[in-house]
């Protein structure tokens, strides 16, 4: 309108936690006097899920939505419009504070992908008389479930062995051996992999030990169309290792060390959300050559939002908040009503102003300038020794 110069929502932070306090204010600058009925507010976390199926030659859209939270409250004005004129807003700066005590519940983290996502905003309404109503909006990001990397679930070292023997035309025996150890199976980004592996070559042919984290991202919507498959399943590269090769009758010690950095990803989502669920997977595997099946151990492995800490040490890891990295669910996408004009995000454009995007919880690595960096392979940052076996 000609008569409000500035209309704008104000929060004293960007990201928050279940149970803290949301707080800010509705700024208005006026040129003139208006009459105002009511301002009021909305404070809501919405999960959605939508794509495109192909039903009798057609396409269709099936979607579903989930609220977690929708709290209203009236900053100005009274609750019964009929109570008497409407006040006259005078000319000038007005400011309008708000506060929403977040539920303690565990929350499902802000997320942006294509076929859904999960959104936290405050809405704002002005009721003016004779008007269309102006509305704002404010997306925030809230930083969840809580995960702790120091619970002891996660804390207790996993092991697993795989072993294959193929005999030839001349009876002689061939063994591959795997043997890996992870010493904790929660992380938060930014962190290393704590993974040693034991590899035994008793095959004809060199081997190769390959090491690959996978992020598993399952949609699923309960409204779907009658005979319309309503789930979906997308899976993403996160990081890989590609070590040197194990010749014939060697033994390999392999340490991850502080090769294997996490990048910044949306964490581990079970339970949270019936709409989506985010779960992470490290694949072992052990490349046999051409022809061989593969030996393969798997782990799963926790994306946290508290990280760990050294017990009996004062010093915490310092926590950063930072967008995930662009090549995994939740990094490669950014709504066209997040970009400046409209714009659809392809990854191919480098000048874009980008209005809100979902941050997540990450460490400043030692031995790592960004974490953020692409699918990698780590050869030169782990520890191999090779020995000789008879």
């Amino acid at each position: 309108m000609d008569y409000i110069r500035e209309f704008d929502i104000r929060l004293d932070k960007e990201m928050f936690y279940a149970g803290e306090i949301l707080e800010g204010h509705v700024v208005l600058d006026t040129i003139e006097n208006f009459k105002l009925k009511t301002v009021r507010i909305v404070l809501r976390g919405k999960a959605h899920a939508e794509w495109q199926v192909l039903v009798s030659g057609d396409r269709s859209a099936i979607k579903d939505d989930q609220y977690f939270i929708d709290n209203r409250s009236l900053i100005f004005g009274k609750v019964d419009r009929q109570d008497g004129p409407a006040p006259i807003l005078p000319r000038g700066i007005h400011h309008f504070p708000f506060k929403f005590q977040l539920p303690q519940s565990s929350l499902p983290c802000s997320f942006e992908s294509k076929p859904g996502y999960v959104r936290y905003y405050i809405k704002v309404t002005l009721d003016i008389p004779y008007a269309s109503p102006p509305q704002g909006m404010k997306y925030f990001t809230i930083i969840g479930p809580h995960i702790d990397c120091m619970d002891d679930q996660y804390l207790k070292p996993i092991g697993a062995l795989e072993k294959r023997t193929k005999c030839c035309l001349c009876c002689k025996s061939n063994k591959v051996v795997l043997q890996c150890l992870l010493e904790r199976s929660a992380y938060v980004c930014g962190e290393a992999l704590r993974l040693k592996a034991n590899i035994k070559n008793q095959n004809e042919k060199d081997i190769r030990l390959k090491v690959r984290l996978l992020q598993n991202v399952h949609y699923s919507v309960e409204r779907g169309m009658l005979g319309v498959q309503n789930q979906k399943d997308v899976q993403h590269s996160v990081l890989e290792y590609i070590g040197e090769p194990i010749h014939t009758g060697c033994e390999s010690q392999w340490d991850s060390a502080d090769g294997l950095v996490l990048p910044v990803m949306p964490p581990t989502l079970i339970g949270n959300c019936r709409l989506l669920q985010i779960y992470y997977l490290l694949k072992v595997c052990v490349d046999l050559g051409k022809g061989d099946e593969d030996l393969n151990i798997t782990f799963p492995i926790t994306i946290a939002t508290v990280p760990f800490r050294i017990p009996n040490c004062n010093k915490t890891p310092q926590i950063f908040y930072s967008v995930a990295c662009d090549h995994v669910e939740g990094g490669r996408y950014i709504g066209p009503e997040f970009l400046l004009g409209g714009h659809v995000y392809d990854g191919s454009q480098t000048e874009q102003i980008v209005l809100y995007r979902p941050v997540y919880v990450s460490v400043r690595h030692p031995n790592c300038n960004s974490t953020s960096a692409a699918v990698t392979t780590a050869t030169s940052t782990t520890t191999t020794t090779t020995t000789t076996t008879a």
